[in-house]
């Protein structure tokens, strides 16, 4: 049965500017009693076809992920994700002999509200930010195989942190192909683990790479603080260009291990200390006078109840920063 969300008059005017999000208050009504993750066709209050998305009950009731009448399927995720791969072939991310771990598709920045990927070396991690991605990741899956072809090394799914108590959360953290594991990256000529199924986010702060490569033009004979350092990313740069001293802090005693062998990994000169300690804590008993703080907090506030919380934890850690200076 063909699910069906019918807008309200004059509310298909942002997604005639394609607009992603159809918001719950511009839907007139229901056709066919869709379930969370389904497919939907969007049609006009007049029954005209405007778009078609996956529906989640809530304020964003239906992501658009195509405005022609096509549909979702195997075929529609390869023309996707070939896209995709062409925008980062121009910009020169493919076959890049000094980065091989980059961000494959970035939801609705490649018109997949819900979908992020990774590449790590040719070992591909899917992040499923929404139930309808979560019920096709077998789907996206076989369409990742056939763009890549040979060089594929592996498909791994996980995001059963942001689908915590929804539906198929559980099973979405699993390979879909090849062997997945720690891998071997490099980003503008360094070199890392990553450790892909226990690691954070997909395994690696990719978004930082840009930060990173700035860090490192400021850092020559300076000491450097590198905190809620994770596994050294900005430590290895800083090093990199020439940092006199850098300490690596985060709670984790693993990820400071894993800092620490990534330093190890690109034979860095410099002074490189892991510290594995509570950030707030840490400003108590600086062992140093830093010339360079990196900070770089998780998300404090997980959500709107926290909010408040978090901007007084934001507040309180950059006053702690700014003072120690």
């Amino acid at each position: 049965m063909d699910l069906k969300i019918i807008l309200k008059a004059g509310k298909e005017k942002s997604l005639n500017r394609f607009h992603l999000w159809v918001f719950s208050g511009a839907v007139q009504y229901k056709e066919g009693n869709p379930a969370d993750g389904d497919c939907v066709t969007v049609l006009t209050s007049d029954k005209k076809f405007i778009a078609r998305g996956h529906y989640q009950n809530g304020s964003i009731m239906v992501r658009i992920l195509t405005f022609i009448d096509e549909p979702i399927d195997v075929n529609f995720w390869e023309k996707r994700l070939k896209e995709a791969l062409a925008m980062r072939k121009a910009i020169g991310l493919v076959d890049n002999k000094n980065t091989n771990v980059f961000r494959v598709l970035h939801g609705e920045g490649d018109h997949c509200p819900g979908l992020v990927i990774d590449n790590y070396n040719h070992t591909l991690v899917i992040q499923a930010h929404s139930i309808g991605i979560a019920r096709q990741v077998d789907q996206i899956a076989e369409a990742l195989i056939k763009v890549w072809g040979k060089s594929l090394m592996g498909v791994y799914t996980r995001g059963d942190q942001t689908l915590k108590n929804k539906e198929n959360a559980s099973e979405l953290r699993k390979v879909l192909y090849g062997k997945v594991g720690e891998t071997e990256v490099m980003e503008n000529g360094y070199k890392f683990m990553v450790d892909i199924v226990e690691g954070q986010k997909t395994g690696f702060f990719i978004d930082q790479r840009d930060n990173r490569q700035l860090l490192s033009k400021y850092s020559k004979d300076k000491q450097v603080m590198n905190l809620f350092g994770y596994t050294g990313g900005f430590s290895v740069y800083a090093l990199g260009g020439g940092a006199k001293e850098v300490h690596t802090i985060d709670v984790s005693a693993k990820a400071i291990e894993q800092a620490n062998a990534n330093i190890s990994l690109n034979g860095l000169k410099g002074i490189h200390e892991g510290i594995a300690h509570d950030a707030f804590d840490f400003f108590k008993q600086l062992p140093t006078d830093y010339d360079i703080m990196v900070l770089d907090p998780p998300a404090f506030a997980k959500h709107q109840g926290a909010l408040a919380n978090a901007r007084e934890a934001y507040r309180r850690l950059n006053q702690l920063a700014i003072s120690s200076i």
